[in-house]
């Protein structure tokens, strides 16, 4: 095979020597064109002319039936079967005895390897496990171009290689090109064939252990190791990793003559072009979950470790789904854009690539299995699309529009130092939201007037232990030295629900979104919460310190959290420690339960803040972080406005400073709406402010709240069209 002969040489030479090897009288190689056809490449035994002149169409005869099942076919009389396509000009009549096996790459049918015989017996099992070793390195090289040579691979499919769009959902703005990265991605065996098969079964024996091990874990510590994914998920992956049968067909494979890393690979590959076929969602969901199991396998194996991947410069992520930190492994810079299969816009992922601001696409189903490592995609964040391995004037039309959307930034940009002023002289609190140390790069970039929302827990996200009382104070005091006189709003550690950490060991609850999490999380582990005010604290010595409590329900967990703000600033004192010279504390506005106990809540807060993203997701009864209904609902719905109005006029009333910095803000024609609702402070992601501050400097607020008055009475599920109709009258730039 390594050979300086023509492939067609070496090809013919390849099956001259399996026949042998089989005591076969017939050899054949099919492999599958562009078309899906499955053309004679070589033979021993049938006619020469056929080679390369026999074509079988997809489900054609019996080796069209072996590249459909994606399993091996074993006959003592081939002819009687119903499946047999009689070809006269290859001269098999005289061969009864057929056994076929696929060339399976990437859980896809590349070929099939056929031997057959003149006499009617039946194959043995153990031939049946040969010929499938053999057919798995013959696939492995066909596709490593070890024996074809790169020409003759490019019009056979051994992955998928035509231009593809993919519909999904806009899940973060922008545009991006680049070259795939799968997360997680398969570990590919370098050696196939085992020097010691004993070695390679204990080799395998205690990959599974440390497989069920690491599994279990993560069972006893939380799921946080899976970026977030539920206890159940964690379960049925230790189910998987007891299955009887994958496990026997990983030894039996081991028993064939193949490295454990081949053999996993290959079990692999039998499972995915099997469970690929079926309809039942239910059963692909399942396919995923092996796919992921035996990624695992192989990843112990080779003994790799996270974060140790070598990324080109213009990575394009690819996921089935990704957790909080699983997005901040990677290297910031290298990242371009995001396609995930799943998810949701109000996911933290999605969160974190707008932070970021890394266009990302999302429900995509099947992504990743029309996907190789290094495909050429295109991220459409601006109409939800993907566009794999695009042709060359779809790449060029990217290109321009972004182009465009340079130039257009640089119009934001001229915007930095402008005031946010309307046209009828209302002045506009513009804030930006942040997490990272990286995102204070945004503050001057923008020309935000502050941070109204700084998250606290993508500290604690990130980090592999808890993070001590000087890395959290030295977090906190490099952000506000950074925004200098410009304020600064700290939410207090806001994880529970689909924000789980690792290393802190939690309940298992039926529904997270509604359990233990935010400010209920940190008021039933207060050293929790006392030691991240201890550092909030001693950061804002000396200065304006801003504190807000996230998810708070009742007055009396406003009032439990106030004390303990009470208790640490008089634990400062004792010590003759220096405090804030001006400390504000308030309460984000989530639970719908405060819309009906705001008279009695204003009074002891010093400012709200709005949580657009959970208010909603309660107010409606429909989990955020739940792709099947987290689009059920529009923000800009007369029930959700008219929510917003009141907590305005509460706060008008009482003179309670109130902001929005959830997704809303961020958005032109949802932020102009806010405007007409009355609110003057919005804190949105970094790449909404200059969109935003567009929209403000060309906005008639006075005319603008007219018009939405008569929307709040509206009997519609959404009033998105009569705004943007309203929006275009009066000239707004949303």
């Amino acid at each position: 095979m390594a050979g300086a002969a023509p492939a067609q040489d070496r090809l013919d030479t390849v099956v001259r020597i399996i026949a042998q090897s089989m005591v076969a009288e017939v050899c054949s190689i099919y492999l599958r064109r562009a078309s899906g056809d499955l053309e004679l490449f070589a033979t021993q035994g049938l006619k020469p002319e056929a080679v390369h002149n026999t074509r079988l169409r997809p489900g054609e005869g019996l080796v069209g039936e072996v590249a459909r099942s994606a399993a091996p076919i074993s006959l003592s009389d081939a002819p009687t079967h119903p499946s047999f396509s009689y070809r006269p000009e290859t001269g098999e009549d005289p061969y009864h005895a057929f056994l076929g096996a696929p060339l399976l790459r990437g859980g896809r049918a590349i070929g099939v390897l056929v031997v057959q015989n003149r006499s009617e017996r039946r194959y043995d099992d153990e031939e049946v496990e040969d010929i499938q070793t053999i057919a798995m390195v013959l696939a492995e090289t066909v596709a490593s171009g070890e024996l074809l040579g790169q020409e003759e691979l490019r019009d056979i499919e051994v992955a998928p290689h035509r231009p593809e769009r993919l519909k999904g959902q806009r899940f973060a703005e922008g545009l991006a090109y680049g070259h795939v990265v799968l997360h997680e991605a398969p570990v590919a065996p370098e050696n196939l064939l085992a020097e010691n098969q004993q070695v390679e079964e204990i080799r395998l024996r205690e990959a599974l252990i440390g497989l069920k091990a690491n599994i279990d874990g993560m069972l006893e510590g939380g799921a946080g190791k899976l970026g977030g994914q539920s206890f159940e998920v964690l379960e049925t992956y230790r189910m998987f990793a007891d299955d009887r049968g994958w496990n026997r067909s990983l030894e039996e494979a081991v028993r064939t003559g193949l490295t454990a890393e081949a053999a996993v690979d290959r079990v692999r590959n039998e499972h995915r072009a099997r469970f690929a076929k079926a309809r039942d969602p239910y059963i692909k969901e399942r396919l995923h979950d092996f796919e992921d199991l035996a990624n695992r396998l192989l990843r112990v194996l080779a003994g790799d470790r996270p974060g140790e991947r070598d990324l080109p410069d213009d990575a394009i992520l690819v996921a089935r789904n990704l957790g909080p930190a699983d997005l901040l492994e990677y290297p910031r810079h290298k990242i371009r854009g995001l396609l995930l299969e799943e998810g949701s816009a109000a996911s933290h992922a999605a969160i974190v690539a707008r932070a970021l601001q890394i266009p990302c696409v999302g429900r995509l189903m099947g992504v990743r299995d029309r996907l190789s490592e290094g495909d050429l995609v295109i991220v459409d964040g601006e109409t939800g699309e993907a566009y794999l391995r695009p042709r060359p004037d779809m790449l060029s039309a990217v290109q321009s529009r972004m182009e465009v959307r340079h130039q257009r930034q640089a119009e934001f940009a001229k915007l930095r130092d402008v005031p946010a002023v309307t046209k009828d002289g209302q002045r506009i609190t513009l804030l930006t939201n942040a997490g990272l140390a990286v995102d204070l790069e945004n503050l001057d970039a923008t020309g935000a007037e502050g941070i109204g929302l700084f998250r606290t827990e993508f500290q604690f996200m990130v980090s592999e232990e808890l993070p001590r009382l000087d890395s959290q104070t030295a977090l906190y005091k490099l952000v506000l030295d950074t925004a200098g006189d410009r304020p600064v709003t700290f939410r207090t550690l806001d994880i529970g629900g689909d924000k789980v950490l690792p290393y802190l060991e939690t309940e298992r609850e039926e529904n997270p979104a509604l359990g233990r999490r935010a400010i209920r999380l940190g008021l039933d582990r207060p050293a929790l919460l006392r030691l991240q005010i201890r550092a909030l604290l001693a950061a804002g010595a000396g200065r304006e310190l801003r504190v807000m409590f996230p998810m708070i329900a009742t007055v009396d967990e406003y009032r439990a959290a106030r004390e303990l703000v009470d208790h640490e600033c008089d634990w400062a004192r004792r010590r003759g420690r220096a405090l804030p010279a001006m400390l504000r504390v308030g309460a984000m506005i989530e639970c719908p339960s405060l819309l009906w106990h705001l008279d009695a809540l204003l009074p002891l807060t010093d400012f709200v803040s709005i949580g657009s993203n959970d208010l909603f997701q309660y107010m409606f009864a429909a989990d955020r972080t739940n792709p099947l209904v987290a689009d059920r609902y529009d923000p800009l719905s007369p029930p959700a406005l008219r929510a917003l109005a009141e907590i305005q006029k509460k706060c008008a009333d009482t003179g309670t400073p109130v902001s929005v910095c959830g997704e809303l803000a961020g958005r032109p024609l949802e932020a102009f709406a806010l405007l007409t609702l009355g609110f003057t402070r919005l804190s949105a992601p970094a790449g909404g402010v200059g969109p935003v501050k567009r929209m403000i400097l060309s906005s008639d607020l006075t005319a603008a709240r007219r018009g939405m008055t008569a929307l709040l009475g509206s009997s519609s599920a959404s009033v998105r069209g009569e705004l943007e109709t309203l929006a275009r009258k009066l000239n707004v730039a949303v």
